[in-house]
């Protein structure tokens, strides 16, 4: 059960190494772009590439697709950047249903465990397997593996790393489970835990009275999508890129610092934030000195 292409490479690797799967359960073909075209999900793609049984429920608390599920008798079931499921589904096959998560969980349950990785500034991340159970993202883990996150590094650098590592771990686990060779674990909840919430407006805002530093891991956590925005000289601007001035230097909070040519800095607090890339608003992105050829703040 999968349907971005983060999910693609663990169905693959289960399809090379001849595992026999049952179907493939994705998301119904949606409107795309300006013709509105249907659009088919990267795992729908790739499934109909292998000639797999295909399924895309609107709804699965559908009886007829719960039916149809039941008839397929499969003993395991796997999920990788689905949707939730309601316990009749994962509950269903005899060993049950794990998941494959961005995070070393109990860290960063929730919707954008990269993102908030990245975005948090954190040094480390990695993937987990666990089995489903009724609070999401709690169940019993089987297996993880860490992954480093350098300082230069965005949510997309990372995601593209987790995607192929969350393959061989995804066979990794299915190989364990099909021998019996394997322990649970179960989450460690006593420590502080960090939250990775679905990613809004409100949240992925750079606000110039806080660090520097902050916004600059904002910044990167939010690259490549949906990407950092802030309001300079009451217009609303993305911001693709930057990088950090300086750490610590105190003045006029949200001040320009620029010579309208080649260079926008901006005073944090604390901190200088230098804006590389920027996208004004129903414009394309472009690098500061392209903006300042026809702009001036």
């Amino acid at each position: 059960m999968g349907t971005p292409d983060f999910a693609v490479p663990s169905l693959r690797i289960l399809v090379e190494n001849h595992y026999d799967i049952a179907a493939v359960i994705t998301a119904p073909d949606k409107p795309k772009g300006r013709g509105q075209k249907l659009s088919q999900s990267p795992v729908k793609e790739y499934a109909q590439l292998a000639g797999l049984k295909i399924m895309q429920p609107n709804n699965l608390k559908d009886p007829e697709f719960q039916a149809e599920l039941a008839s397929l008798e499969a003993n395991l079931q796997i999920v990788v950047a689905f949707r939730m499921l309601p316990e009749a589904v994962w509950s269903m096959p005899e060993i049950g249903t794990f998941n494959l998560h961005a995070s070393l969980l109990p860290q960063y349950r929730g919707a954008a465990p990269i993102h908030w990785a990245v975005m948090n500034g954190e040094t480390e991340t990695g993937l987990t397997t666990f089995f489903l159970k009724h609070e999401i993202d709690t169940g019993s883990i089987i297996m993880q593996e860490k992954e480093p996150i350098s300082p230069s590094d965005t949510t997309g650098t990372v995601y593209n790393r987790l995607m192929d590592k969350g393959a061989e771990l995804v066979l990794k686990t299915v190989e364990a489970i099909e021998t019996g060779d394997y322990e649970l674990h179960q989450q460690n909840e006593n420590q502080t835990l960090k939250h990775a919430p679905k990613l809004f407006k409100e949240n992925t805002e750079l606000k110039w009275t806080e660090p520097a530093e902050k916004l600059y891991n904002y910044v990167r956590g939010l690259n490549p999508f949906p990407t950092a925005w802030a309001i300079i000289n009451n217009k609303k601007y993305k911001i693709h890129e930057s990088s950090i001035i300086d750490k610590d230097s105190t003045g006029e909070i949200g001040k320009l610092i620029t010579d309208n040519k080649n260079h926008l800095h901006i005073q944090c607090n604390p901190g200088i934030l230098a804006l590389k890339i920027i996208q004004p608003e129903g414009k394309k992105r472009m690098e500061v000195a392209d903006f300042f050829r026809g702009n001036q703040l």
